[in-house]
């Protein structure tokens, strides 16, 4: 076997996160409640046995390796374990990333380099794809998976020919050719790697991409072919792709297994129930360790350290770390970052339709104080840090009859009662 260099990249500053990565980079955003979205790639290469290691960090690069370092002390990490960061200010793009460790990848004498995507939910076996590069000769193999045509505008597609060898690469078309989506996962021979990196670095009208520039690039030069991989995958590319992969979590046939003989690693893998006080339920929901639930939580994912005060129901909603609903409080359809508190007699997510149109969600940024007998409307954004006295209302946007409102909140507190 080939000696294998992986290469997560975890710098980006996920912008179409908006509000939820101004503080993190979008690896470290939670998912499933009790874990982040950088423990699949890294979960992937320790069942993998890929044994040597580096994660290159860039915006809130000390965020990044703050959890990395954590993440490190409570697994068995690979055997050689790197945190790169820039030489100087940022990135330029993903291939500026590798391009800017290349002496670190020189160094390490690796035949082949893997290069991964740290923002991706999926489990996946790279020794097979490894095999498969091996196997046809490629210079590069890319890994791709099947996503419905109407999403497929969203990423870098790919044609391929009988061989599976790639024709054509276009990131993010306008009008897609294929639904073989590239899952930006790279197996590189190391030395084509190399050059191809050190001509795109000349260009100075090159987006430093992968996905813009070096694949695109390589089609007719190099040998690029195309690893199909049939199983769960999903990029976390905006809050709404967020929201919707957790929540397919909480129905009855969820798309993956998190534990089982594959589970995902994480900073804290001990899983302690959480405290469920009477009259206090759970249905159909993910709740972390050191959650508090006295009020009833359904269809729902809650990180650790979350509580449900008396009375209080949350429904189809995302709660991060440390967020706390009050009691007789309503929390429907939402995103809630870290340190959210939600006062008394409170309705978040509140709209004209029982069921939300699709993307029309709530979100609350980190460390949101909601004043009780506020309703917050369906689709509305909260900035971070804001406090009662940025309120300036009971209803937010969206909520035109606050009267009519506060008479639906009432009869749905008084239902959850009875």
């Amino acid at each position: 076997m080939e000696k294998v260099l992986a290469m997560i990249l975890a710098g980006g500053r996920g912008r179409r996160m908006d509000i939820f990565c101004h503080e993190r980079p979008k690896p470290a955003l939670p998912f499933a409640g009790r874990f982040r979205v950088i423990d699949f790639s890294l979960s992937n290469c320790v069942h993998s046995q890929i044994n040597d290691v580096a994660v290159l960090t860039d915006h809130q690069r000390s965020n990044m390796a703050n959890y990395l370092g954590r993440w490190c002390s409570t697994n068995a990490k690979p055997d050689s374990f790197h945190i790169l960061q820039p030489k100087s200010g940022s990135y330029m793009g993903t291939a500026d990333a590798v391009y800017q460790n290349l002496d670190f990848v020189h160094r390490y004498g690796a035949d082949v380099v893997l290069i991964l995507a740290g923002d991706h939910v999926y489990k996946m076996g790279y020794h097979k794809m490894l095999a498969f590069h091996e196997h046809v000769k490629a210079d590069v193999s890319v890994g791709v998976a099947s996503v419905p045509i109407e999403q497929a505008h969203r990423f870098g597609i790919v044609t391929v020919d009988t061989e599976g060898r790639i024709v054509d690469f276009v990131e993010k078309p306008r009008i897609p050719k294929s639904n073989l989506a590239s899952m930006g996962i790279y197996v590189f021979n190391r030395q084509v790697l190399a050059e191809r990196l050190v001509e795109d670095a000349t260009q100075p009208g090159s987006p430093h991409d992968f996905g813009y520039a070096i694949i695109p690039g390589m089609v007719n030069r190099d040998k690029v072919f195309a690893y199909e991989f049939d199983g769960y995958w999903q990029d976390i590319g905006n809050i709404e792709a967020y929201y919707e992969a957790n929540m397919a979590l909480t129905s009855q046939q969820p798309p993956f297994n998190l534990d089982g003989t594959w589970p995902i690693l994480t900073e804290e893998n001990d899983l302690v129930l959480p405290r469920e006080s009477q009259p206090g339920t759970i249905k159909n929901s993910f709740v972390s360790p050191r959650c508090v639930v006295k009020g009833h939580v359904e269809s729902s994912i809650l990180s650790p350290g979350v509580c449900v005060e008396d009375r209080a129901v949350v429904r189809n909603s995302v709660l991060m770390a440390s967020a706390f609903v009050g009691s007789h409080s309503i929390v429907e359809y939402c995103v809630l970052d870290e340190g959210v508190s939600i006062g008394e007699f409170c309705y978040i997510g509140v709209g004209t339709t029982t069921m939300p149109a699709k993307g029309e969600v709530t979100v609350l940024g980190k460390g949101v104080t909601v004043p009780s007998y506020t309703v917050i409307s369906r689709n509305c954004k909260i900035l971070p840090h804001a406090r009662p006295a940025d309120f300036g209302t009971n209803a937010i946007p969206g909520c035109y009859h606050f009267a009519a409102i506060s008479a639906s909140l009432r009869g749905a507190l008084a239902k959850e009662e009875r």
